[in-house]
């Protein structure tokens, strides 16, 4: 269930406009997720966070450096541990994910920048490649 959906931190760098409005736009970008949770009771209320951080360059510069800390509360009751670590690492950052793309694009529009519009995002493949990753550093480990 969730609680409440809320934006934590978000930063806009844009360190060389005016400039940057004056030249040809190619941009590449650069985005990256994180995610990260914390149970905040004993009773199966969580804390989900998704970080997105988008770096825009232009001609080798930096156009511009979003980033959103998108955070949820929500209350996750009666799973198995293998699936509560499914539903805080991938579901919840699902959720999370649009409101933190409005936000993004929201903040590149007012500082003048032409539309960014992420793509989608598939958390549960996300999720099972860092799983996967896990449990290869285990067992490099055992061995």
């Amino acid at each position: 269930m969730i609680q409440k959906i809320f934006v934590s931190d978000m930063s806009w760098e844009s360190p060389h406009t005016p400039d940057m409005f004056k030249s040809e736009w190619k941009p590449e970008a650069n985005v990256e997720l994180n995610t990260n949770s914390e149970a905040l009771s004993d009773e199966g209320i969580y804390l989900v966070n998704l970080i997105v951080t988008v770096t825009v360059k232009n001609a080798a510069k930096t156009a511009f450096l979003v980033e959103v800390k998108q955070s949820g509360i929500f209350t996750l009751q009666g799973m198995s541990a293998e699936q509560l670590g499914h539903v805080l690492g991938a579901y919840c950052p699902t959720v999370l994910f649009p409101y933190a793309r409005e936000m993004i694009s929201s903040l590149v529009s007012k500082g003048g920048f032409p539309e960014l519009a992420l793509a989608p995002v598939n958390f549960d493949a996300l999720y099972f490649q860092t799983q996967q990753e896990k449990q290869k550093k285990a067992d490099k480990a055992d061995a």
